[in-house]
């Protein structure tokens, strides 16, 4: 009551605080909390390096004659443990505090990095040794992952939780314009051992990071959900609707976007659009910036009343621009429809995961998540060889369609299913513009 007799007593005040600037408020607000700053520093660090990492590889490995049989096999080394690991992240996470997994996989990945450096420096790729350590980093990124979407409610209040997660997007999304820009400064000048040092040294600076949340206040978050008795991922998969619908909108969005973005897009730069790797990187361009400015906005909007139907019409739109993209007319115009594909991916995504957060019992919620990643990286080379399938026979424009159309009907089935609907649903009392009155 105090705020609003200010407010009355201050009508230019209230004028100043309208609402781009409350938005604004809304989404920077996690950064209030300590243990959150140290989450976002530590993981843009680690992205950054990542990416670094994904410049060096297949240079060190090419220049110093490995060949191409080498480097699928050390990137096939590399995702096979991640993908295989991510279940068990997940019950990691759930077994025992997530921060502490994460900085035991990053301590791992640290040393396993300083040894590829230090390879580097001492003569060419030798896959007695760059396989296994391939497989250590994959490995510790698959433990890794489900923790990092676990982390954030135990770092924030509720009503911070959507500004929090696109604030973790977003800088995902910077890492990879960082990253490879990095990368392709560092290799040439200094070589590829300074650059797998740099990635070594990033996944210091996030366990570093990780080990200060432990001493952060972490604000209780309550728990949003309950099962009858006591509640297990197999109850859930067998008498919640809801986790298999999001399963399977998850699995046709990855069947679309792996072949879309390995095979179609660049097929279409080569091809049909005639623009070259020039053309091909400013699609991705486009790409990117889309998804970075669709983090913008899912901070700055305010919890939706029923997320899953905005999610469900951001999916909508998303299948309706990728199935446009080819055949608005040129290069250009495609650019648009992929920045529109980018920033809807990224605000479905984030609105899902919030409220995924939300509603999922907190003692499974590392085991959810790790499924929904084992879904959407496991079926990422069926997605690649379909793609290759059908440009190969078709040419790239039609995958476009056919990605968008599986995605349509998987939505369009969800929205069926009264419980899809109504995930996360929120009261018209309590909604966070009422809740701040």
């Amino acid at each position: 009551m105090w705020r609003h007799r200010v407010e009355r007593q201050n009508p230019a005040s209230s004028r100043h605080s309208g609402p781009g600037r409350r938005n604004r408020r809304r989404g920077l607000a996690p950064l209030r909390h300590r243990g959150f700053r140290y989450l976002l520093s530590g993981q843009l660090a680690s992205n950054i390096g990542d990416a670094c990492y994904a410049v060096a590889l297949p240079w060190y490995v090419l220049a110093e004659s490995g060949g191409t049989l080498l480097l699928g096999t050390t990137l096939v080394a590399y995702g096979l443990p991640r993908t295989a690991l991510m279940a068990f992240g997940g019950l990691a996470s759930d077994r025992w505090r997530p921060w502490t997994v994460m900085m035991v996989s990053d301590i791992v990945r640290t040393v396993a990095a300083a040894a590829l450096a230090v390879a580097a420096l001492l003569g060419p790729a030798r896959a007695e040794f760059l396989v296994p350590v391939a497989v250590v980093l994959g490995a510790g990124e698959g433990l890794f992952l489900p923790g990092s979407f676990v982390i954030a409610p135990k770092l924030l209040p509720d009503t911070e939780l959507q500004a929090g997660n696109a604030l973790s997007y977003s800088g995902t999304q910077l890492s990879l314009l960082i990253g490879p820009a990095l990368g392709s400064v560092v290799v040439p000048w200094l070589g590829v051992g300074a650059a797998f040092a740099v990635d070594a040294v990033t996944f210091a600076l996030s366990a570093l990071s990780l080990a200060g949340i432990r001493s952060a206040s972490t604000p209780a978050v309550p728990r949003r959900h309950t099962v009858a008795g006591k509640p297990t991922l197999r109850r859930l998969l067998l008498g919640e609707p809801t986790l298999l619908v999001v399963l399977a909108i998850t699995l046709a969005g990855s069947l679309g976007s792996g072949g879309l973005s390995e095979v179609a897009v660049p097929a279409l730069a080569h091809g049909p659009l005639h623009t070259g790797a020039g053309g091909y990187g400013a699609l991705l361009a486009a790409l990117g910036a889309g998804a970075l400015l669709g983090t913008v906005v899912a901070a700055r909007l305010s919890r939706p009343r029923r997320p899953a139907v905005l999610c469900s019409a951001a999916c909508l739109m998303q299948a309706l621009m990728i199935g446009l993209a080819p055949y608005l007319g040129g290069a250009v115009t495609a650019g648009l429809a992929l920045f529109g594909y980018g920033l809807c991916n990224a605000l479905a995504n984030i609105i899902m995961i919030t409220a995924l957060q939300r509603w999922a019992p907190p003692n499974l919620l590392g085991r959810v998540m790790g499924l929904l990643l084992l879904a959407g990286f496991g079926i990422f080379p069926i997605s690649a060889a379909f793609g290759a399938l059908l440009v190969d026979r078709l040419g790239p424009a039609p995958f476009f369609p056919v990605a968008g159309a599986i995605l349509v009907a998987a939505v369009l089935g969800s929205m069926t299913q009264r419980r899809w609907r109504d995930l996360g649903r929120v009261p018209s009392h309590g909604r966070d513009g009422a809740s701040e009155t």
